[in-house]
């Protein structure tokens, strides 16, 4: 029997702001603006005033709209139009348009134009669309503009990775990573706007990633790419714990993909989506849940067999996401029971004192020390698995 308060809106609702106010209003940056994503797991306290990352920045602004448009706390959406200011005038280079990476302040100390970022960007503002944030309908317009001028590749439809500052130089480099969220955000701004160019650049990038090249490689989604979209075995094989480019298939990112071709499918009904996301679903659990101790292994080997057995919470909060929005697709039973599963072990082991999800634990589901880097992570995930979840239930 799946556990009534797991699937129940007020439960949701207040797991959800429970995340929202352990970063509100400690994380609230008053001295250069916007907000503070370093803040240690465990007690809330800020160890690192200074430097911001972009991906965090955008993702307070996900956070606070999401909070707003479920009837979170009051200050959502003063809140979230204070992250989109920042991002404006903060993160956004005014002479490229581009968004710095990282800041030190309000200083650049990394200017380089990332997609996986831009691709945040974009989130941020469709979210903030939906908030009726001020600003908000014209920046969404404007980067995905710079997403179509510098980014996307229309003889593969996906998006290569990485500029310099000035956005002259092209890394060789192409990512699965960051083509995954700029469908997420082309999702969003479909969501936002109603405009099918948003929903059409999502559904190329779907289908040119999990079935063209998945193909190649029996379903499963490879990490790495050269820069005619050959798959590149031999990147970061040195590096298989890597943050953003591990070695090795992440069974995260195959159930991430089965919850975004379930939403594309909730709004095209292709003959290709639900099947890949039932697919992916089941491959991330196939390979990737430890049977033993619960939780998601971090990465896994072209034979199937573990590489880094760390268990990150990212991968949970995507999977409770998945399991719900498949079952709003398909009314199989099967997913309401991964989604109690999924919950019941987040509950358990990931979540930390102030209600946030701890970002990695060992495989016997001890937490890690907080890493002092800067964070990209304010709770954008835990966040995402509440909305996910409420918005599949409701429909």
């Amino acid at each position: 029997m799946v556990s009534e308060s797991f699937q129940d809106r007020d439960w949701l609702r207040d797991r959800l702001a429970s995340v929202l106010e352990f970063y509100y209003p400690r994380g609230v940056d008053d001295r250069h603006g916007g907000y503070l994503a370093n803040l240690d797991e465990r007690t809330g306290e800020v160890y690192d005033p200074h430097t911001k990352h972009l991906v965090a920045s955008c993702r307070y602004v996900v956070n606070f709209c999401v909070g707003d448009r479920l009837d979170g706390p009051n200050w959502c959406r003063t809140a979230a139009a204070r992250g989109v200011d920042f991002l404006q005038a903060g993160h956004r280079d005014p002479e490229t348009g581009g968004y710095d990476w990282l800041l030190d302040g309000t200083k650049p100390v990394d200017r380089k134009r990332v997609c996986y970022g831009h691709a945040f960007v974009l989130l941020a503002y469709a979210r903030a669309v939906e908030a009726d944030i001020p600003g908000a309908a014209d920046s969404l317009d404007a980067v995905y503009e710079l997403l179509m001028e510098h980014f996307w590749e229309p003889e593969y439809d996906l998006c290569r990775s990485e500029y310099d500052g000035d956005f002259e130089t092209t890394a060789e480099y192409r990512g699965q990573n960051a083509n995954m969220h700029t469908c997420e955000a082309m999702l969003a701004a479909y969501e936002a706007t109603d405009e099918q160019r948003y929903l059409d650049r999502a559904s190329e990038i779907a289908h040119a990633l999990t079935v063209e090249l998945a193909a190649e490689h029996d379903g499963l989604l490879w990490e790495h790419y050269t820069d005619e979209w050959d798959h590149d075995m031999a990147y970061n094989r040195d590096k298989p714990a890597d943050l953003f480019r591990p070695w090795g298939y992440q069974p995260g990112h195959h159930i991430e993909w089965a919850k975004l071709l379930a939403v594309l499918d909730r709004y095209t009904g292709t003959d290709w989506a639900l099947d890949r996301a039932e697919e992916l679903f089941t491959a991330a659990v196939d390979h990737g849940w430890d049977d033993a101790y619960g939780g998601f292994v971090y990465t896994f080997d072209p034979d199937g067999e573990s590489i880094v057995d760390d268990k990150y919470g990212w991968p949970v909060a995507e999977g409770i996401g998945a399991a719900a929005a498949l079952y709003e697709r398909t009314g199989e039973d099967g997913y309401l029971e991964w989604y109690e599963r999924l919950w019941a072990y987040a509950q358990e082991h990931l979540t930390a004192p102030g209600g946030n999800f701890h970002t990695k634990l060992t495989r016997e589901n001890d937490p890690y020390e907080t890493d002092e880097s800067p964070a990209v992570e304010p709770g954008y995930h835990p966040i995402g698995a509440c909305f996910e979840a409420i918005r599949s239930f409701d429909d």
